[in-house]
């Protein structure tokens, strides 16, 4: 049994290397663009198992009685999970194949999204105990239990992209290719976010869970008829040698035969870039997770909006900061010459403005609520280029071609634990300094940020200095 299912799993053996040309060239157009649009749909998709808490969570307090530090403590369960997972299912995402590995996340995380509501539907604060528990207690730790399963499978999604994108498209496009398929993260949050507050409004919080699940379930099986592993599987050439580019250095390690572990330690563990940027990381998860979880729940609590024009402000955020992602990643390919700290410096700058300028427009009437729309998108924009270019980009260049998801996985943990410590700080903020606490404390994430990318853009002019001397 177990070794069916590791066969179902294994990555595919190398085919031989087809010999005509023109073949070779069909090939790779068809599934290069196949690869892409697929990869693309899955993320947007992944995401509608996984934002839709964040529109849910004022209905959730009220209907189950559940304060803003529990729900920041069942929020955080997925973090957790994510980032340990998002670094262990990396390592096993290189050597897995990509066709099998990320449809079987994908129904997976739908089945915790169904149990995460059945929960709620056996178990209902009252007086009633369980095993001397009082139901409150049963319930948000079932809740926190299928929450973090999700984000165990959840975690899944991201390293077999890194993998495709890594081994279909080479070092001179990647960049380019990376920073589009990036938006599908934005535009995931914001389909979860549109689509959760239309469910609340005609299902109730609890729609918001089993509707997208019926989705990703579908949209899993269907993955499984368009992705493939590498090139290699279908018989095509290494990416660089069909597009006659040179390899890096780092890749190179594949030309001299070194193991698996020796790579790993290599450009991960022994590597001080990696190190500051995973550190980096962090802090861009607090802000990024503290107003895509919390925002709704801010404009509701704070600006008296209802929870339909709090979500479409999220929205906005999320479908504009797209943008931002696309943005970072030209930039620095057409005007820094691939050099992203600069870069990173500029938006997370710009981010701390942005923070600010919504946290004091009082809006209330048509052109400050309107400027709230504004501000809301400029935080989604520059977040959005930093988190891409940070934890994802960065880290691929900074290590090897095989060891892609694993460099994914590893500054994917530090993400994770600055989305937990996001989960989990906001809502102490909250209870106790009130919202504008919370709001503080992203705005100090966001500035010690800063401070390390600018001291990874002087150790990077060092390390460059050494070398061409």
């Amino acid at each position: 049994m177990l070794k069916k299912i590791g066969d179902f799993f294994k990555e595919p053996p190398a085919k031989e290397v087809i010999q005509d040309s023109e073949k070779v060239a069909s090939m790779y157009k068809h599934w290069r663009w196949r690869i892409f649009y697929s990869s693309f749909i899955a993320y947007v998709v992944f995401h509608i198992c996984r934002k839709n808490m964040a529109v849910a969570l004022p209905v959730m307090s009220t209907d189950l009685g559940l304060s803003n530090t529990q729900l920041g403590i069942l929020g955080s369960t997925l973090y957790v999970t994510y980032g340990i997972g998002k670094f262990v299912n990396g390592v096993v995402a290189d050597r897995s194949n990509v066709r099998t590995f990320l449809p079987t996340a994908l129904i997976l995380s739908a089945i915790c999204n169904i149990c995460f509501v059945l929960s709620a539907l056996f178990v209902t604060p009252g007086h009633v105990s369980f095993f001397g528990l009082p139901s409150a207690t049963v319930l948000l730790w079932l809740l926190a239990f299928f929450w973090g399963a999700n984000g165990w499978f959840q975690s899944c999604g991201f390293p077999p992209v890194a993998k495709s994108l890594s081994y279909w498209f080479s070092n001179s496009e990647r960049g380019t290719k990376w920073s589009v398929w990036s938006t599908s993260h934005q535009i995931g949050v914001f389909s979860s976010v549109a689509l959760s507050s239309l469910i609340i409004g005609k299902l109730g919080w609890m729609g918001a869970f089993y509707v997208p699940a019926i989705i990703c379930i579908i949209t899993g099986i269907w993955l499984f008829d368009r992705l493939r592993d590498k090139p290699q599987s279908l018989g095509l050439p290494d990416i660089e040698k069909y597009n006659n580019e040179p390899v890096k250095e780092a890749e190179k390690d594949e030309q001299a035969d070194l193991s698996y572990i020796q790579i790993f330690k290599k450009h991960i563990l022994c590597n001080p870039i990696i190190w500051m940027l995973a550190i980096a990381y962090t802090f861009v998860y607090i802000v990024r997770f503290g107003t895509e979880d919390w925002l709704v729940k801010y404009l509701v609590e704070v600006k008296g909006n209802s929870i339909m024009v709090a979500g479409w402000k999220l929205s906005t955020l999320a479908l504009v900061g797209a943008g931002g992602a696309i943005v970072a990643g030209v930039v620095s390919d057409k005007f820094c010459k691939g050099s992203r700290t600069p870069v990173n410096i500029i938006f997370l700058i710009l981010l701390v403005v942005s923070l600010y300028a919504f946290s004091v427009n009082p809006g209330g009437t048509p052109l400050l609520e309107a400027l709230d729309y504004v501000f809301a998108a400029l935080i989604g924009v520059f977040t959005a280029g930093p988190q891409m270019l940070i934890g994802g980009l960065c880290a691929v260049e900074s290590s090897s071609k095989r060891v892609a998801s694993a460099s994914i996985g590893f500054t994917g943990i530090f993400g994770y634990i600055g989305a937990a410590l996001s989960a989990s700080g906001t809502g102490f903020f909250v209870d106790k300094l009130g919202w504008d606490g919370a709001i503080s404390f992203w705005m100090i994430a966001t500035i010690i940020c800063v401070v390390i990318c600018i001291l990874l853009y002087i150790f990077e002019k060092i390390r460059k200095k050494k070398a061409n001397a």
